[in-house]
């Protein structure tokens, strides 16, 4: 998470890393506060479904269902279907070239290269 982290902050955008093992509910309330475009989630545990359904269903009860999600990690391509479904937009297993998270993030927010 750290890497992504730094990889975001050099390709020009504010990074508020939360730090690791936070609550999906402190998760939001960080999101809603700093009035982030994106959140990032990076999952090594496998529970990547259910912690994103909770994220999903937080978000849109707080009126910000408006953000992008996106996450990473250990996440099989079987689950891309059940986490797309649930409305995470970007799914970055290991191994994923930063430059593509960083590209996918920039596009997303209308924040290409030079933008």
């Amino acid at each position: 998470a750290k890497v992504v982290a730094h990889a975001l902050q050099e390709a020009g955008m504010e990074v508020i890393y939360t730090g690791l093992h936070q609550s999906v509910e402190a998760i939001v309330q960080t999101a809603i506060q700093e009035d982030v475009d994106v959140i990032g989630l990076s999952i090594m545990t496998g529970g990547h479904i259910p912690i994103c359904r909770k994220l999903m269903r937080l978000l849109k009860e707080k009126g910000a269902d408006d953000k992008v999600v996106v996450v990473g990690g250990v996440i099989p391509r079987k689950d891309f279907p059940a986490l797309q479904e649930l409305g995470v937009e970007g799914i970055f297993p290991g191994g994923t070239p930063l430059e593509e998270t960083v590209r996918f993030i920039q596009e997303r927010c209308g924040k290409g290269p030079g933008g």
